[in-house]
């Protein structure tokens, strides 16, 4: 019994590397048949043609239809046994190496029924009891352990390779007969007890119908008698599996139609640049092949591309004027299906000049003074500005985006003034503007200015008397020489055609106009200046003369104050006589 358990666990480690070669004749089957598991694995990364509402072939696990999902799995396998800890009361487990198999009934894609069964084999067990303190490491002859387990299981399956699945098995354990021998052998009886299980493990699906089990671990619950006491106790063990799995039944995930051919378009931004500025590029592949590694080039008929994937970049450095085509390919294979090629064009332009704008502030100014230039100066590539000026009379000084123009020693009249730019490449523009220059304003020269006038024709009796009427006119005369005390005053004195003596009386009038400015309001004599006048009436007219303004005394006659007699000035309403 001992080497047929031996035998089991040989083999079962051994058949570990039957997938393998499975595997590879597999692949090499599917690839050339086009219709292989991984395809439809991936089928959710890859563009598909509608299917028909309804159809088989929608999704693998459309309305129930649990499609890639084996009705049946059978498991064998190695499997090792291990006490947790090494010592426990009545474990008869400590160290065991063996063979397990299951088989699982799958109701659905997620649920399971597991049947299993395990046979291993005892060759030295760690034994501790009564007069066995410490422990010591037996030998033993020809002992055997079998497991007998059922239970649900719960596997997680999706559309990849990778089946990871938990179960909870429920079932017996039967140990063998043993004889111990130490100082001599005693026989230990077999025994049957309550066993459990509860873990998980991972299944990689090699095809439909062969996976293998990486892992398999649990832990593993006994009920074992203390022979010493016959009182059962509860052992903790682990348990760990690995093996091939074969799956029967169900349906495998349909295959997925051919690939139409390889599809690839390629763009450029921008498309129009100036010598210098780089080009980034794009390509678009179209029915690629999940299962293969694509392959991109790039190349192009006017300057540098770099890139080895979808993406790439054109230096366009040093690159003429025109226009260029860049040309893009993709492969998978040497198959003329699996390889595309695209194109774009782009274009190199020639360097934009500058623009200028000039302006003057203020636009107009007195000679000597100064106007601040502007000049706006505008790259459409953003390139650096050098900035001059010049100007048709006078002198500009700057060489940044403002400038001073001096207008001493202008002419007077407009000036022409000239912004200038020139760019890194040589590249030129001019805008002018104009600046007015004009004279220091002279100030104007001030002029005479009439007065109020008097009238003497009310007093026929005395036509020559200053009554108090004529007073109000005076004063008025007499302020403005007090507020303008470099000005003075010319009195015209006139008579009508009718009066006898008429340039007498006019002499007169004067005379006694002055003397109540001089002797009643303090008026200098020598700022008041007499004439008579050619006007028809019985007045007396006011000028007042500025410093520097004249009195046109055309048809005025001078008077000769020493040849009139003149009269004291009184109130009207005092009579003299």
């Amino acid at each position: 019994m001992r080497l047929s358990l031996r035998i089991v666990a040989i083999a079962a480690a051994g058949v570990l590397l039957v997938p393998t070669f499975l595997l590879r004749a597999e692949d090499g089957a599917k690839a050339s048949t086009g219709a292989n598991d991984e395809m439809s694995v991936a089928s959710s990364a890859l563009p598909a043609a509608p299917m028909p509402e309804g159809s088989m072939a929608a999704m693998p696990y459309t309305a129930g239809r649990n499609l890639g999902t084996p009705r049946f799995e059978l498991f064998m396998g190695y499997s090792y046994l291990r006490a947790m800890p090494e010592l426990a009361t009545g474990n008869r487990l400590v160290y065991l190496n063996g063979g397990s198999t299951s088989i699982a009934f799958n109701l659905n894609r997620y649920l399971g029924l597991v049947g299993d069964f395990g046979g291993f084999n005892d060759t030295r067990l760690l034994l501790t009891g009564a007069g066995e303190n410490p422990s010591f490491n037996a030998e033993v002859q020809e002992g055997t352990v079998f497991s007998y387990l059922g239970g649900p299981r719960l596997s997680f399956r999706d559309h990849g390779r990778l089946t990871p699945f938990v179960q909870a098995l429920f079932g017996g354990m039967h140990a063998s007969d043993i004889a111990v021998c130490k100082n001599g052998c005693v026989l230990l009886p077999s025994e049957n007890t309550f066993a459990m299980t509860a873990g998980g493990g991972l299944d990689f699906r090699v095809s439909h119908h062969l996976a293998i089990r990486i892992v398999q671990a649990e832990y593993l619950m006994t009920r074992f008698e203390n022979l010493s006491t016959g009182s059962k106790a509860t052992q903790n063990d682990m348990r760990l599996s690995t093996g091939i799995v074969f799956r029967f039944g169900g349906r495998g995930a349909p295959p997925l139609p051919p690939l139409p051919p390889l599809s690839y378009s390629c763009s450029v931004n921008p498309s129009a640049v100036y010598p210098g500025d780089a080009i980034a590029a794009s390509g678009t592949a179209l029915n690629l092949n999940p299962a293969r590694t694509a392959v991109y080039t790039w190349s192009a008929d006017g300057g540098t591309v770099s890139g080895t994937t979808s993406t790439a970049t054109i230096d366009t450095t040093n690159l003429a004027v025109g226009a260029y085509t860049l040309k893009g390919h993709v492969s998978e294979s040497d198959k003329p299906s699996e390889n595309a090629d695209c194109t774009a064009s782009y274009t190199v332009k020639a360097y934009e000049p500058p623009t200028v704008g000039c302006s003057a502030s203020p636009a107009t100014v007195i000679s000597g003074d100064s106007s601040t230039i502007t000049a706006s100066g505008v790259s459409p590539q953003n390139r650096p500005l050098t900035y001059s000026y010049g100007s048709s009379s006078g002198s500009v000084s700057g060489t940044g985006p403002t400038a001073t123009l001096s207008t001493a020693g202008a002419a007077l009249g407009p000036v022409t003034v000239t912004c200038n730019v020139v760019d890194d490449k040589g590249q030129t523009a001019s805008g002018t503007t104009s600046v007015t220059v004009q004279a220091l304003p002279v100030a104007p020269s001030p002029t005479a200015s009439a007065l109020c006038s008097i009238d003497f024709g009310r007093d026929v009796r005395r036509p020559a008397r200053v009554d108090n009427e004529a007073k109000a006119c005076l004063d008025q005369v007499a302020l403005s020489l007090q507020q303008s005390a470099d000005s003075k005053v010319a009195i015209v004195g006139n008579a009508s055609n009718e009066e006898k003596g008429g340039s007498r009386i006019a002499s007169e009038r004067a005379v006694n106009t002055k003397a109540y400015l001089v002797g009643e309001k303090g008026i200098d004599s020598s700022r008041i200046v007499l004439y008579t006048g050619s006007v028809n009436g019985n007045t007396v007219s006011s000028t007042l003369i500025p410093s520097g303004a004249t009195f046109d005394a055309t048809d005025d006659t001078p008077v000769n104050e020493s040849a009139v007699k003149t009269h004291r000035v009184t109130p009207a309403h005092h009579n003299p006589e």
